[in-house]
Parts: structure tokens; sequence; C-alpha cells
């Protein structure tokens, strides 16, 4: 089994990918894998991922295009390794993100980490999310406002056990995996700046701009959804519990 999974979920990204897949690749052991999940692309993106030639990136093309949330899903079901991280196609990790983050995750099961937010040439339009948006764990706190960011999440593989499979009306697959940790797992955020999370008119999803343009009914709406699928959610971590 592989030490390291890293899951991508790509779609017409072949602006941003090539800088990003590198700033993975240079701190992957041998033995580690980037998995991407590619939904259709038109554009060059699989080309470019093809050109690596590369062993440890494993590419899988959705026959049926699967939206951002099945995609990841997709992505972390062909994965092997036994921490697996989240990457965006757009951003850019620092070279010690992965070292950084598996070390905690020998204390806890769901790990997130900061970062920079940037504009479409990486000038930074703000230093810490963290603090931008008061990120920090609590069902109740994430369930208010979703500080959970996927692209900057690691999490152990026996939390899939609970995690998967994502509900098909789920919103986001963070909102749904920071739900998951809160209340069955150990969740902490590391304190630290570990990447980039670029901002631009192409991201599958936006997550900067949460607190300016998620209406106080999306909200309401995604809480719904995510309090609709409680009651199975309890039900799939006893029966994984009792069969051990």
């Amino acid at each position: 089994m592989q030490n390291v999974s890293v899951c991508m979920a790509t779609y017409n990204g072949e602006r941003y990918i090539l800088q990003q897949v590198e700033s993975i690749l240079n701190q992957l052991d041998a033995d580690d894998e980037l998995i991407v999940s590619d939904d259709g692309s038109t554009d060059r993106t699989l080309d470019i991922l093809n050109e690596f030639t590369d062993k440890r990136i494993k590419i899988f093309s959705n026959k049926n295009q699967k939206g951002p949330v099945g995609n990841f899903e997709n992505a972390i079901r062909n994965s092997n390794g036994q921490y697996i991280f989240l990457a965006d196609q757009d951003d850019v990790w620092f070279d010690t993100k992965i070292k950084v983050m598996v070390s905690y995750l020998q204390r806890y099961d769901v790990v997130n980490c900061d970062c920079k937010v940037v504009d479409d040439s990486l000038n930074v339009i703000c230093p810490s999310y963290f603090q931008y948006i008061s990120s920090g764990v609590g069902f109740i706190k994430n369930l208010k406002t979703n500080t959970y960011m996927g692209n900057c999440m690691a999490f152990k593989r026996n939390t899939l056990d609970v995690v998967l499979p994502f509900p098909k009306n789920i919103p986001n697959h963070d909102l749904w995996i920071g739900a998951v940790a809160d209340l069955f797992y150990k969740p902490y955020f590391i304190p630290e700046v570990l990447g980039l999370h670029r901002r631009h008119d192409h991201n599958a999803s936006n997550t900067f701009d949460i607190k300016l343009k998620t209406s106080f009914w999306q909200k309401i709406n995604k809480r719904l959804i995510l309090f609709s699928h409680l009651p199975r959610l309890f039900g799939r971590y006893i029966y994984n519990k009792t069969k051990r």
C-alpha cells in the first residue's frame, strides 16, 4: 500500500495544472501516488498530464460527467494510500506541505492547513485563509460557516468508512468531510501556511468568496441537506464500529 495518495479532480485545467502537478510531484516519494480523476476535459489537461511520463501519476477519466463532488469521490475511490490528500488543479503547494501534514496525521485523523489566497498571477489577496474565515474545529461552528477547505485537507484512510460515499445532493465535499471529522474523528487545523490557493473566474468551487457570495437561504439549504443525511451517517458510523 502506498503511503500517500494525492487525489486531484480535474476539468479543463490546462492553464494552471502544470505548475500544480510539479509542486506535488517534487515532494512525493517513489511509492506515493497522484490520483487524477478527469471529468471530461476538452482542452489539453490530459495531454499535459501524460507528458510527465511519471508512474506515480494515475489517471482515471469519467465516462459521464460527475461534477466536482463526484469527481473527487472517484479519485478517492481509486487511491491506495494510508494518508489521503485532496488537491485542486490550479493551486500551488509549498514543498514541505506533505511532510508537515503527515507529521500531524500521526496524532489526528483529519487535518487542514492554512493557505494564502492569490490571484491568477500569484499575487497575494489574503495572507491567511484561517484568519479570514476564523477557521477551527467544532460541528456547530462549521455548521454555521464551513471553515474546512478541501484543497488544504488530508485524512487517514480509515475515515473513508464513514466519509464515503458522498451523498448525491451534498453541496460540496469539504463540508461533508468536515462534518464527519467533527462528529466522529479527531480533527486539527494546522496553523501554518502550506500552499497558495488560486482564485479566478474559472474555479470549479470558489471557496474564498463564501462569506460574501453565499446568501442566507443558500446557507440554510446546505445545512438542511447536511441534516437530512445525519441519521444515515450515524448508522454508518455505528455499523463500522461494531464490525471491527
